[in-house]
């Protein structure tokens, strides 16, 4: 069974930053790419970045340059540096894969399985 499990939210004033965790469970972490997304109040589902095994990380336009994807797979675990925080990041965030069947789609892009979340609070 897979699990996915962030942590490392809170709360911050603009300016500055977190790191965002996401062990996973239940599938060859390694062989896998690993996205992360929030969701801002108010708003859907947004894609930030992805980390794939044979691929450079990518991300999102809006956090290019102030975030940072990376992974751990002796941990299966992958991570999200964010810097320079402004109130417009403020959202859950979510770490997802696509593993089997894919279960919910963020604009054209579909996904297998997401964790509970980790809110990130940006405020003065």
């Amino acid at each position: 069974e897979v699990h996915l499990v962030e942590s490392g939210g809170g709360l911050v004033q603009p300016g500055g930053s977190l790191t965002l965790s996401c062990t996973a469970s239940g599938f060859k972490f390694s062989a896998y790419a690993m996205y992360w997304l929030r969701q801002r109040p108010g708003k859907g589902l947004e894609w930030v970045s992805t980390i794939s095994p044979n691929r450079p990380p990518a991300y999102a336009d809006s956090v290019k340059g102030r975030f940072t994807i990376s992974r751990d797979n002796a941990k299966a675990t992958v991570y999200l540096q964010l810097n320079s925080l402004n109130f417009e990041d403020t959202a859950m965030y979510y770490c997802a894969t696509v593993f089997g069947p894919t279960t919910f789609c963020v604009g054209a892009d579909c996904y297998s399985f997401r964790g509970q979340g980790t809110q990130v609070t940006v405020s003065s």
